[in-house]
């Protein structure tokens, strides 16, 4: 048996023999090696990533195996390859329900996997949807605008200054310096450039000056609850004065980062996240991003339900670690809270008896 905050959950196997827990993924290095650019991938996972992943899984007691990306894993589920259940970081690599690609595949026959399931990975991915969902709820998110042609920037009526980035993208993809707009000239320009490198609409919102926060969330439905909130500020001398993709990128020279300070302010920010990810019903664990606007009141940005996992240069890792919880700790509990969920889940596949 191992404990948790939530309680005491059962121990990592079925009958005395220990889970196998499918790792799929999608490796930077084998889309270079078939001539993708940095660019296009982005955001998927280095080696070290799914070396910390697999060492992770192996001391909490777990058989894990090595699959791939999602057309591997396709080819082995026809192939009649089962897990126990897969851990899921798979980003995908086309259209903007990418991330929705694995967990619907994984459903289709029967798979217990971690982290959200394909509506809310097809949602959260497309940000002006998100907004919507939010603002439906009732919660402070910027004022915004989808720019799908040059044809609707004339119809743009926001507030400058205003920041511009592709509608479906993660990891700071597409927010450089030029991402901050002053002007309807300089957004017509911005809007241009988005459009033609990433072929895809362009969200347009109203630029909020005040602090950044990330929240984590840990756990699904009622069961949820928040890890930490960090700040970042960004250094003088970085390439872009907000959290773009380079400065991302270079995080270890641009950003500082540390614990938001307690009090008043960290209590609305994380129950504006909470609130969030609850709404979106995200599932395991997510980051959510915070902003004070002029007014010093936090609003939501956007939601990460798929977050990276790198242990020393990823947001939730490094929450983690600042709340005093170990990565091995962290890998567990997504295990433990997707494990739970399947356990009155409908399509669970129990394994066959030997």
């Amino acid at each position: 048996m191992i404990g948790t905050s939530q309680g005491v959950v059962a121990g990592p196997s079925v009958r005395g023999v220990p889970l196998t827990v499918g790792l799929v993924y999608d490796l930077r290095d084998d889309y270079l090696a078939q001539g993708y650019s940095q660019d296009q991938v982005a955001e998927f996972d280095s080696v070290a990533t799914i070396a910390a992943l697999e060492q992770a899984l192996l001391a909490l007691g777990y058989v894990p195996e090595r699959v791939g990306n999602g057309l591997s894993l396709a080819r082995q589920l026809a192939a009649g390859k089962r897990w126990d259940l897969v851990f899921n970081v798979a980003e995908g690599l086309y259209g903007r329900s990418r991330e929705a690609q694995v967990p619907a595949l994984l459903e289709m026959y029967g798979i217990a996997y971690t982290f959200s399931d394909p509506l809310v990975c097809a949602l959260t991915l497309d940000k002006a949807m998100t907004k919507r969902v939010i603002q439906s709820a009732g919660l402070p998110t910027p004022r915004f605008s989808v720019v799908s042609s040059m044809s609707d920037v004339g119809s743009v009526r926001l507030n400058y200054p205003l920041f511009a980035k592709p509608l479906a993208e993660g990891t700071g993809k597409g927010v450089d310096g030029k991402s901050r707009v002053e002007s309807p000239e300089t957004l017509r320009v911005v809007c241009a450039r988005l459009l033609t490198v990433f072929q895809q609409p362009v969200l347009v919102e109203e630029y909020l000056p005040g602090r950044e926060f990330t929240t984590a969330i840990l756990g699904t439905a009622r069961n949820t609850t928040v890890l930490g909130t960090m700040e970042f500020t960004i250094r003088a001398g970085a390439p872009a004065a907000d959290y773009s993709y380079e400065v991302k990128e270079q995080c270890e020279q641009c950003v500082d980062y540390f614990p938001m300070p307690t009090g008043p302010l960290r209590e609305q920010v994380e129950e504006l996240a909470l609130r969030a990810y609850q709404v979106l019903e995200c599932r395991d664990t997510g980051r959510v991003d915070i902003r004070l606007d002029t007014q010093g009141r936090p609003a939501f940005i956007e939601v990460n339900p798929l977050p990276g996992l790198h242990p020393t240069h990823s947001d939730l890792p490094m929450i983690a670690t600042q709340e005093g919880m170990a990565y091995e700790e962290l890998i567990g509990r997504i295990v433990h809270s997707a494990l739970a969920r399947q356990e009155s889940a409908s399509c669970r596949v129990e394994r066959p008896a030997s």
